[in-house]
């Protein structure tokens, strides 16, 4: 059974930093795809950060690059999402998801596991 636990969420003002953590049991991060994606009310899903599986880069959106960093601990099993220059737009619930083998050719949003989410509030 594949359990993601992810969390850090807060409230922040616009500019501030927040780190989210994604641990997991039944899945190995470091050989299968992880990453995170959102969700806004009257707005779509977005995935933001993933890494594909195996060594690699990481992808972002291009609406938080530059600002947001995707970082892996295989040792932990574990992910974060270190979220810096936040922007109201950047609010919403934010989800780890992960996934194996061809559905990792998939956004991030359409990946079979994911957490129970952790939201973000940004103010102006």
């Amino acid at each position: 059974q594949v359990l993601l636990l992810d969390s850090g969420g807060g409230s922040v003002q616009a500019g501030g930093s927040l780190r989210l953590s994604c641990a997991a049991s039944g899945i190995t991060f470091s050989n299968n795809c992880v990453g995170w994606f959102r969700q806004a009310p009257g707005k779509e899903r977005e995935g933001v950060a993933k890494f594909f599986s195996g060594p690699g880069s990481p992808s972002y959106a291009d609406s938080v690059k530059g600002r947001f960093t995707i970082s892996r601990d295989n040792a932990k099993n574990t992910v974060y999402l270190q979220m810096n220059s936040l922007k109201p737009d950047d609010t919403g619930m934010y989800y780890c998801a992960a996934d194996r083998g061809g559905r990792c050719g998939l956004p991030v949003g359409f990946y079979n596991y994911r957490g129970q989410g952790t939201q973000v509030t940004v103010s102006s």
